[in-house]
């Protein structure tokens, strides 16, 4: 008996995946994604206005209950769903902060002010005293590393036990939630990447025997095109491409990055090469598999070190017209998704066109931020497939070139705050790597010697 309605219903479901999944690899939608993400929106808003009334409710408890009631107290949930820093108002307003220069360091000393004469005053120190304190309350970098934070709660919380029980209907819509996101859609999103990454390597390998021509790139375009669709199955992406007039065909194509899913959000429209360090594990499996198909550049950790020789393996890709334009992430590590952080020269130094891309994820669904020091990749696509979905916005921006006497610090920061401005993001200076080191000692001396010049100055 049991076996019978197993089999009854497990025929119409795998139609149904495979219906699903042969649309994706086609990019075509019947609509589905978007009526599902509409579907959220309403019970979202629906759960903001129930836990409105009952924060209202409890505001006109007494006193003494409230102290009993803690547990219903609409207090920020902290956690990997419940976002932890906002995008753009932060808990203190900066009236003078003190910055690095807005360019990278080099080997050249600072250089003090002529004048010898050194008039002190104490409140001369305050500015560095004042900017001190509000690093410490809250800081640009490290709060550029932690989880956005989210306006109204999106019925996602795994850390923090406090809206989910406000009221049984809260409680009743977030166990439906919770059982749909982790017994209906992880395992089908676990099916379909499993069936993704297969079918990528399969037919990259069948691709890879073709001879190398224009035959072949429309091929590899088709074919990748149609394996990444799948793969964006597999975390129910949402992604609408803005300007598509402007996408690249050649050349090199830079983008803000918050996660290793930004490349499969940009390879499911058009294919680029990638440029990177070699890794093991599934993002090793994906690299080989795409190296068979279209040419990429794959560095070893040591290689990747030396400056000189990424620049010169770009230079070569890039003057080959037949190459597809390089995806480069300029950051060289994942932002989240609040704010776009200084960009390395070296990709601006080759020359040619660049072709800036915007991304834009709506936190309400998931965060696709990818905060490697605390996740490895297994962890985050774990967290990825149990998410409601990733929704995102793409802007394809016009092509910039490099102007005459224009340093390529320059431009990097030009480039940088065209898609800070286009995808709402705050535009910083700071290098993105001191989520793993410690601020260089030039960066001291820096403000050091202008310390040393306000004070002559004055």
């Amino acid at each position: 008996m049991l076996y019978g309605i197993v089999n009854i219903c497990w025929i119409p479901l795998t139609g149904f995946i495979s219906f699903l999944i042969i649309l994706s690899a086609i990019n075509k939608s019947v609509g589905v994604r978007k009526a599902y993400v509409s579907l959220l929106l309403r019970i979202f808003e629906y759960g903001r206005v129930s836990i409105e009334s009952a924060s209202n409710e409890n505001s006109r408890i007494p006193e003494k209950k409230k102290d009993t009631d803690q547990n219903l107290r609409l207090e920020p949930i902290k956690g990997e769903d419940s976002n932890e820093v906002s995008s753009g108002a932060g808990l203190i307003t900066r009236d003078a902060v003190l910055l690095p220069q807005a360019q990278e360091i080099t080997n050249d000393k600072p250089i003090l002010a002529e004048k010898e004469e050194i008039n002190f005053n104490l409140e001369n120190c305050l500015d560095y005293v004042k900017s001190g304190v509000e690093a410490i309350i809250e800081d640009d970098v490290t709060s550029r590393f932690q989880a956005e934070e989210l306006k109204s709660w999106n019925m996602l919380t795994r850390t923090n036990r406090r809206y989910e029980f406000i009221s049984w209907k809260i409680t009743l819509i977030w166990m439906v939630g919770f059982a749909i996101r982790y017994f209906i859609l992880m395992p089908l999103r676990v099916l379909v990447c499993f069936i993704g990454v297969v079918w990528l390597t399969a037919c990259t390998a069948a691709v890879g025997n073709l001879k190398d021509g224009n035959e072949k790139r429309e091929i590899v375009n088709k074919v990748l095109g149609h394996c990444f669709g799948v793969l964006s199955s597999a975390i129910s992406a949402v992604i609408t491409y803005h300007n598509e007039d402007n996408r690249p065909s050649s050349g090199i194509c830079v983008a803000n990055h918050t996660s290793p899913i930004d490349v499969l959000v940009l390879m499911c429209d058009t294919t680029y090469s990638l440029i990177g360090q070699r890794h093991g594990g599934f993002l090793g499996v994906l690299q080989r598999a795409l190296a068979r198909a279209s040419p990429h550049i794959w560095f070893e950790r040591g290689e990747a070190k030396d400056r000189h020789t990424v620049a010169e393996r770009l230079r070569q890709h890039v003057s080959d017209p037949n190459n597809p334009p390089i995806l480069i992430f300029p950051e060289g590590t994942c932002i989240n998704n609040t704010s776009v952080m200084q960009f390395k020269k070296g990709s601006f130094e080759v020359g040619g066109v660049i072709y800036p891309v915007a991304i834009k994820y709506d936190p309400r669904f998931g965060d696709a931020f990818w905060n490697s020091s605390k996740y490895s990749m297994m962890q985050y696509l774990y967290m990825m497939m149990t998410s409601w979905a990733i929704v995102c916005d793409v802007w394809y921006l016009p092509p910039m070139y490099r102007q005459d006497g224009e340093s390529a610090i320059d431009f990097a920061n030009r480039v940088k705050g065209v898609i800070a401005k286009q995808g709402g993001l705050v535009d910083l200076v700071w290098d993105g790597q001191l989520k793993r080191m410690k601020p260089k000692k030039e960066w001291k001396e820096i403000q050091q010697v202008e310390f040393a010049n306000r004070l002559k100055s004055d």
